[in-house]
């Protein structure tokens, strides 16, 4: 079994894994519009992506996020998990960014970079649904 994979126990199958980083200034998140040539293309989300061979979750937050939007983070701690309906099961990570930081978005991967609100985000129509499902947890638990 590849490392970015993990077994699924109750399907017998292997999933996919994947990270999401939540980064916040005050009462805005960090989010992102999809870039056109990549997978859910003009879709706003968190940023993330893949964990790779031999990476810990930790380690491909931080990767994902210095390659999507140039930032160096800390991975702070590992607050969800969930599977996608096409099987990657997805760790969120809040991560701390420098508040100073120059964000600039990766060409291909990345259309526009954001800091919005929970509502902002809830009322975005082209918002990822997990990200949504993400944040009206948040709602609940008072973000």
């Amino acid at each position: 079994m590849k490392s970015t994979e993990r077994r699924d126990p109750a399907m017998g199958t292997t999933a996919k894994r994947g990270v999401v980083a939540i980064a916040r200034r005050g009462d805005r998140f960090l989010a992102i519009r999809r870039g056109r040539a990549v997978a859910a293309p003009g879709r706003v989300c968190f940023p993330g992506g893949h964990v790779e061979p031999g990476e810990e979750e930790h380690e491909a937050v931080v990767r994902e996020c210095r390659e999507e939007l140039q930032a160096d983070v800390e991975a702070l701690a590992c607050v969800w998990q969930s599977v996608t309906p096409w099987g990657t099961a997805l760790s969120w990570w809040t991560v701390d960014l420098d508040p100073a930081a120059q964000l600039v978005a990766h060409p291909v991967e990345v259309e526009a970079i954001y800091w919005m609100t929970l509502e902002e985000l809830l009322a975005e129509p082209t918002l990822l649904e997990g990200n949504r499902e993400f944040l009206l947890r948040e709602l609940e638990k008072g973000a």
